[in-house]
């Protein structure tokens, strides 16, 4: 079977804008992020540091590592400043009413 399959994540409700939520969708951790009218959905494990991304801060579209201060782009996982060189998942995300639907399959 080759379709994407979509969980619930959380609520749209539940989510305040650039206030990352972090949620754990089978096993995996994901940060959900209201920002700049859209949603996205990035693993929430730091690819420098092995720290939750979701305690830190989103502006620009980019959600900053709280640690060391490397900020990634929510839309395609790349981060953009030192010392992150790598990118970090992001997953396809969708709204269906109030439900925030996440796909763990990674976008390229």
């Amino acid at each position: 079977m080759t379709s994407t399959a979509f969980v619930r994540a959380c609520g749209l409700s539940e989510l305040e804008e650039d206030t990352p939520k972090r949620v754990e969708l089978d096993g995996t951790p994901v940060s959900v992020v209201r920002t700049e009218g859209e949603v996205f959905a990035i693993y929430d494990i730091c690819s420098h540091a092995n720290v939750s991304l979701s305690e830190g801060e989103v502006e620009d579209c980019q959600i900053e590592c709280w640690l060391h201060g490397s900020s990634f782009d929510l839309r395609t996982g790349k981060p953009s400043g030192l010392p992150a060189t790598r990118p970090v998942p992001v997953y396809p995300v969708k709204i269906e009413g109030d439900d925030v639907l996440v796909s763990l399959t990674q976008e390229s």
